[in-house]
Order: structure tokens, then C-alpha cells, then sequence
């Protein structure tokens, strides 16, 4: 059994999360946590699976929604909280908090406040990866809030265009903000991506077992340099918007 498909290393990684985001619950409760944050409970299977399939040289750029995907690349627990809280001693100083988080030894790139942000700085880092040669893939998250976002549509034709090794992970959680995404995107992330040639696969987000090994199959093709792909992981996140929201 390999590393990207092992379910105990894959409820670790979950529980670690939950655990983790639980825990900022209370501190935000309690005022120690600056500004606001956006919890991914409810959507950890979807960071373990992708992660999962990762190796050391892979890079990924995150959301305003994405401390489980850095905690399951391996981020410092030490620094992560002390980064949350404003802290000098957190990976940016305390300056990048809940919604900028960073640690460029581990491949991440930032989470980021604006949607949709990420997925050219991840499309950047694949096109790295390919100039330099160095093997590795670059995973851009997002959720389906993006995918009325002109961002997303352009890195989707350069990165078909360049066959850059990306890997667009979509977290369909049914909601733009406030908003069913119906209300927000009027087409489907599936072919959208095959007007560009590229591969789409949905998987049910909430079987970690299942997005590791589309995610592990996705990313053993981009290695091949067959170009990127697109992972839409359908899921539900169980809290409101931001932590505090009435919703």
C-alpha cells in the first residue's frame, strides 16, 4: 500500500485538522485571534488525499479557506497558531495571519484573501517546475466561488497552452460566500475544462480515500508532462462562511 492511499495516514491527517480548527474555535471565542478566519471543517478529506499524493519539490497555493491544507503538507503546529494569533514568532512574523499563511521550506505558497488569487501563483510555480526540470507539480486550490472568476478561465487556457504540470483542485462545497454557486456560475467546472483540453474528474470530497487516488493518478500524470488537470472534490463545509457567522 503506498504513502497517498493508506487510511490510517489519512485519518491522522484529518483528525489532526479537525483537532486543530476546533482549537481555533476557542481561541477566537476567547479574542486571542486578530481579524477573522475560515474554517475547513467538514472538508479535511479533501486536504489529506491531495497532500497525500505530494512529494518534497511539489508546491501548492491556497485560499482564505485553507488551513487544512497546509497542516496536511506538514506545517509547524508551533508556528501556525503562533501565526493565527498574530504572533512573532509565527512562520510571517504574525503578519501574514489566518488568511496569508506561508512556509516557502514546505512548498506552500500562501494562502490568500482574494478569490481565486492563488490559482495564478500556482500556475507560476508549474511553470517553474517545468523551465527548471526539477519534477515537481504545482496544486492550486479553490473553491467553486472561483469559477466565475476570469482568472481561473485564463490560467486554465496558458497552463493547456504551455502543458504545464498544475493540478486545480476545486473544493465544491455548494457555496459562493453567502450564495448557492448556482446563483454564481451559470456553466460547469467539468466542461469548462474540457473547452481547454483538459482533464476533469469529480470525486466525492468526503472520502479521503477517494480524492488520494484521484489526486495520486492526477499528479503521476502530470509527472509524465501530459499536461494539467483538474480535480473537482464535491463536499460540504459544516460552518458558516467565517467563524462568527450567524449562518
Amino acid at each position: 500500500m503506498s504513502a497517498a492511499t493508506d487510511p490510517l495516514a489519512l485519518l491522522r491527517t484529518m483528525t489532526r485538522i479537525r483537532l486543530v480548527e476546533q482549537a481555533l474555535t476557542r481561541l477566537f471565542a476567547a479574542g486571542e485571534v486578530p481579524g477573522f478566519i475560515h474554517l475547513s471543517i467538514g472538508q479535511e478529506a479533501i486536504a489529506a488525499g491531495v497532500a497525500a499524493a505530494l512529494g518534497p519539490a511539489d508546491s501548492l497555493a491556497t485560499t482564505h479557506r485553507g488551513h487544512g491544507h497546509v497542516l496536511a503538507r506538514g506545517m509547524d503546529l508551533g508556528g501556525f497558531f503562533k501565526e493565527i494569533m498574530g504572533r512573532d514568532g509565527g512562520l510571517c512574523r504574525g503578519r501574514g495571519g489566518s488568511m496569508h499563511v506561508a512556509d516557502l521550506s514546505l512548498g506552500i505558497l500562501g494562502a490568500n484573501g482574494i478569490v481565486g488569487a492563488g490559482i495564478p501563483i500556482a500556475m507560476g510555480s508549474a511553470l517553474a517546475h517545468q523551465v527548471r526540470r526539477s519534477g515537481g507539480v504545482a496544486v492550486a486550490f479553490f473553491g467553486d466561488g472561483a469559477m466565475a472568476e476570469g482568472v481561473l478561465h485564463e490560467t486554465l487556457n496558458l497552463a493547456a497552452l504551455w502543458k504545464l504540470p498544475l493540478l486545480l483542485v476545486c473544493e465544491n462545497n455548494g457555496w459562493s460566500e453567502f450564495s448557492p454557486t448556482s446563483r454564481q456560475f451559470a456553466a460547469r467546472l467539468g466542461a469548462l475544462a474540457a473547452a481547454f483540453g483538459i482533464t476533469h474528474t469529480e470525486v466525492d470530497g468526503n472520502d479521503a480515500l477517494a480524492v488520494a487516488k484521484a489526486a495520486a493518478a492526477a499528479v503521476a500524470a502530470l509527472r509524465d508532462g501530459r499536461g494539467p488537470a483538474v480535480l473537482e472534490a464535491v463536499t460540504h463545509r459544516v460552518r458558516g462562511h467565517y467563524e462568527g457567522d450567524p449562518q
